[in-house]
Order: structure tokens, then sequence, then C-alpha cells
């Protein structure tokens, strides 16, 4: 890509990689990692013309919540679980464009902007109100 002068990399990570919750330390590490190679690898590429874009989804509605019989886990995050097309179709439209990160259901973008900002208040959100696992 970089030899071409163009390319976009898009690297699925999570809004868990943002926001923590009980019950998925590993995961959430994981995501964050994704996350924080997708900004290092972006800033390395910014002049060679290939974009680097990061995906956080929340839930997404897939057959994987009924494999990993976490069907109580999806009725529980029903209210912010994504269409998995229309995300599909949002992150398509990033192609070949400057977007830092794609960044869904807006309220949990919301929710990791202001965690930062008053980690007391996000604690507590995430250990009772959203801790649905």
């Amino acid at each position: 890509m970089m030899r071409q002068g163009t390319g976009h990399i898009i690297n699925i990570a999570s809004m868990a990689g943002k926001i923590a919750t009980p019950q998925s330390a590993v995961y959430a590490a994981t995501k964050a990692a994704v996350i924080a190679y997708s900004n290092a690898l972006r800033l390395e590429l910014r002049h060679t013309g290939v974009y680097v874009t990061t995906v956080n989804p929340g839930p997404v509605a897939t057959d994987f919540f009924m494999h990993a019989h976490a069907q109580d886990y999806a009725r529980a995050v029903a209210a912010f679980t994504l269409d998995a097309d229309k995300l599909a179709a949002r992150i398509v439209r990033t192609f070949h464009r400057p977007v830092r990160e794609v960044n869904a259901p807006a309220i949990m973008q919301l929710g990791a902007v202001l965690y930062p900002l008053v980690p007391r208040l996000g604690d507590w959100l995430t250990a009772t109100v959203f801790n649905r696992k």
C-alpha cells in the first residue's frame, strides 16, 4: 500500500476497548490493544496515502449470542444492538477517506467520551447499570 501511495486498513476492535465492563477483562484488554495499535499505525502512515480506521461496535445482531449460549445477555442489550448490515454499510462508506474511527451505537460513544471525564460515575455505571453479563 505504501509503494502504491494509497490504501486503507480497517481494524475491528470494540466499544469494550474504550469502556471495559465486569467479566470482560481479557476481551476488553485485547480490544484496547487493537485501538492503540491502530492509533499508532495511523500516525506512522499519515503521510503515505494509507488510511487507518478503527471500528468500535457495541453488540451486533449476529448468531454469536445463540452459539455462545448468551441469549439472556442479547435480550439485556437489545436496545443497543446494532444491525450488522447497517454497520457494514457504514464501514464501507469510510473506504479511502480519512476516518479515524467508527463508533456505534452513539450512546456508547457518548459514554466513552464522558467516562474519562467523570471516572467514578463511569465506574459505577459500568459496574451496575451497564453490567448485563
